[in-house]
């Protein structure tokens, strides 16, 4: 990710958000988008015989971003509350006299500002699928390279039993595969035109509004709803939800890697040249997974306040709608953000298993408590191996000898196990369980998903659909 690329500025965006993603939500990309709007508005309605073709040939070539002052528009957008207003006035005067009738005909502001949010996020989730998927690639190959890596499984914190960092990473690449079909299900489906006029009845365009609905969707390249959806903010919820949970999995595998990556336990570390410090020349702190945090902590609240504005007044609300403009745009760039980010990390970590197998063994076999007591418990019953076991390991703590010697004096366990099976149950590698099967499954669930992405074009790559965006 080249973060000089054009569309990010500013002191703090560069570090926290992504370029494409911004280049796809600023200023110029949601103008863009209305514009769109009132451009497939015209050109529907001249299909469906509502307006004179010539009108929409006028009005789609007057819908130049190029040719208006954004600026100017968000000055005169604060008088009512709607930057259409303006755009509309704008466009207007921009026709032909006899022309001026048809724009924005039938339409109403929210029309046009939903179809805008649709079609922006439409886009802006075009780069963030493709780093997702770049991540995930990142991941399966981590889960292939590390299927059977041993490693300490933590739980609170603590050593809990072995595990191999191979599924560490199949969990990481699962959920990311998740997040990617949620993300595909609402782009796919979810992101509709809005078209409905005044409240929804479509009352200018008399029979023919289903039919300009229908059209101006298939220009657009959005799906179509069974009527407009004005107060009813489902989608916008969806989509919000949806980017949550991509940052909710971005944000838990930034947490494993700094905790894994911190000096006490060193068992990864992220690549590149950055993660310096300003006084500590020594650092290498994870800098990927810092701002993958950092985005992930604004998003919660901000996908709240989407769901906040779900109680809309009637046919029109009154404030929560206008909401939702910021906010949504803010929920594209974290995420975007966040996933650039996630894919960079994971395509640059740098895995040591052999620290990964010392810091195993740091727990002098009581990681392998529990093991020893499933072997012992259907001949002991699993209360009674449990607690045999429990008492060796505290006396092989307080005397500072090996578990191994603790559970060869208890009688219970001499007469259970022979030295062979106890060695193998005190072998973190006879104690793996189906950890290579999960992450075989979990390779192969991925290699299915991205066969099925890839039949759908535009979508495995992150490309967004042929739109009108000029």
């Amino acid at each position: 990710m080249d973060r000089t690329e054009p569309g990010t500025g500013g002191l703090f965006a560069p570090t926290f958000t992504s370029p494409q993603v911004d280049q796809e939500t600023d200023d110029r990309a949601w103008l863009t988008a209305m514009l769109d709007a009132e451009r497939a508005l015209a050109t529907a309605s001249a299909k469906a015989g509502v307006i004179p073709a010539e009108a929409a040939e006028a009005i789609a070539a007057a819908c130049d971003p190029d040719r208006l002052d954004i600026t100017d528009i968000g000055r005169r957008a604060a008088a009512s509350a709607t930057p259409v207003i303006p755009l509309v006035h704008d466009l207007a005067a921009a026709v032909p006299d006899a022309t001026k009738p048809f724009v924005h005909h039938g339409a109403t502001s929210q029309d046009i500002i939903d179809t805008a949010a649709m079609l922006v996020a439409h886009r802006a989730l075009g780069p963030i699928q493709a780093d997702l998927t770049g991540a995930a690639t990142a991941a399966a190959r981590l889960a292939e390279l590390h299927r059977t890596t041993v490693m300490a499984g933590r739980s609170m914190l603590q050593h809990g039993a072995p595990t191999t960092f191979g599924l560490v990473c199949a969990g990481w690449l699962v959920a990311l595969d998740d997040a990617r079909t949620g993300l595909t299900d609402v782009r796919r489906n979810r992101l509709a035109a809005q078209l409905g006029g005044a409240v929804g009845t479509l009352a200018p365009l008399d029979s023919k509004g289903a039919e300009v609905l229908s059209r101006f969707s298939d220009e657009l390249g959005l799906a179509e709803p069974v009527l407009p959806w004005h107060t009813d903010r489902s989608r916008v919820a969806d989509l919000a939800a949806s980017l949550g949970a991509a940052a909710g999995v971005l944000a838990k595998i930034a947490k494993d890697v700094t905790l894994l990556a911190s000096t006490e336990v060193g068992e990864v570390a992220e690549g590149g040249p950055g993660g310096g410090s300003s006084a500590m020349p020594h650092k290498r702190n994870p800098v990927h997974s810092v701002v993958i945090s950092a985005d992930a902590h604004r998003v919660p609240g901000l996908v709240a306040t989407i769901f906040a504005g779900m109680a809309q007044e009637h046919q029109r609300a009154a404030g929560a709608w206008q909401a939702e403009w910021g906010t949504l745009t803010e929920l594209l760039r974290l995420v975007g953000g966040a996933a650039a980010h996630g894919r960079e990390l994971l395509a640059g970590l740098t895995i040591d298993p052999r620290r990964m197998r010392a810091n195993l063994d740091l727990t002098g076999q009581a990681i392998m408590s529990g093991a020893v007591a499933d072997r012992l418990a259907p001949t002991l019953g699993r209360t009674a191996a449990h607690e045999l076991v429990t008492r060796a390991a505290r006396r092989a703590a307080e005397e500072r000898v090996t578990l191994r010697a603790a559970l060869a004096d208890e009688p219970g366990v001499r007469d259970t196990l022979s030295d062979t099976a106890l060695d193998e149950a005190l072998d973190p590698g006879h104690s793996l369980g189906s950890a290579v099967t999960f992450v075989d499954r979990a390779l192969a669930a991925h290699r299915a998903l991205t066969a099925d992405l890839t039949d759908r074009p535009g979508e495995e790559n992150g490309e967004p659909w042929t739109t009108l965006s000029t």
